[in-house]
């Protein structure tokens, strides 16, 4: 996974997964989270509660991420190898029709990677990421995904921001994707809703915000649900996927709780 200046994280389709239902759909759609190519802003609480945190170096930031234990009976937890995926500009990358929304079909569509090798991360970019998949037993056909990014100071709270402008333009809009290699087919166009989701900031996070977006391209809408808590200088992002009648769920709160919590920690410690 990758999630360049964006949010959302991609699998690899050689890369083990959580269980998903065998009718939704393959990566790259299928991403852990949360998602967006900016970030959000507080929603159901107040930003800045729990002050600014540290950066945690890769190590520490991998060594925060949950585990089984911290969950309790019934959870799988699978921290995946970043870097599989990519997203940002590419030649054939699928096309917003409204400019403003680029960043989310960046953030959800990896453009080709060059000799399979991962570019090095720009001034914008997290410094550091991890990528982890849930499964709980009594859930055995869903699964969330997660990420943690680390940022330089005041870049996770830019995101933010950036985020909060696209809920207006980008509610609604289209895309074009390039026509296959295959001249005799056209290119592909398709329809997108972007809905913000009322979502409380769980303790220890600074701000947090939920949010739905959707690919109606096909016979069934394809639905990925988000939450993305900021936690001092880090994002912490968390996502499920839905199609058709089986739309995305809220991520799995206990999922979230005790990750920012254990992010938190690791960042106050000296």
């Amino acid at each position: 996974m990758r999630y360049r200046s964006g949010l959302l994280p991609h699998r690899h389709p050689d890369e083990a997964a959580v269980p998903l239902r065998p009718s939704r759909p393959p990566a790259p759609f299928v991403v852990c989270a949360l998602l967006l190519a900016a970030g959000c802003t507080t929603v159901g609480g107040s930003a800045d509660q729990a002050g600014p945190g540290r950066e945690l170096s890769a190590a520490e930031l991998r060594a925060s991420a949950v585990a089984d234990a911290d969950l309790g009976p019934g959870y799988t937890v699978t921290v995946m190898k970043p870097g599989h995926g990519e997203t940002g500009s590419g030649g054939a990358r699928e096309t917003a029709d409204v400019p403003a929304c680029q960043p989310l079909l960046d953030a959800v569509t990896p453009a080709a990677s060059v000799g399979g090798t991962v570019p090095t991360p720009g001034p914008g970019d997290p410094y550091a990421e991890t990528d982890l998949g849930v499964a709980r037993a009594a859930d055995p056909e869903g699964g969330v995904y997660g990420g943690l990014l680390g940022y330089r100071a005041g870049r996770a709270a830019q995101l933010q921001a950036d985020l909060e402008k696209l809920f207006g333009p980008c509610a609604s809009f289209t895309s074009t994707a390039p026509p296959p290699a295959d001249r005799s087919r056209k290119a592909v166009r398709t329809r997108h809703r972007l809905t913000r989701d009322d979502t409380p900031t769980p303790g220890g996070a600074d701000a947090s915000t939920g949010f739905t977006l959707t690919n109606e391209s096909g016979s069934a809408v394809l639905s990925q649900r988000a939450v993305v808590a900021r936690v001092g200088p880090a994002l912490a992002v968390f996502t499920t996927v839905g199609v058709g009648a089986e739309p995305a769920t809220v991520p799995d709160e206990r999922i979230v709780r005790q990750q920012v919590a254990k992010l938190r920690a690791a960042q106050a410690k000296r």
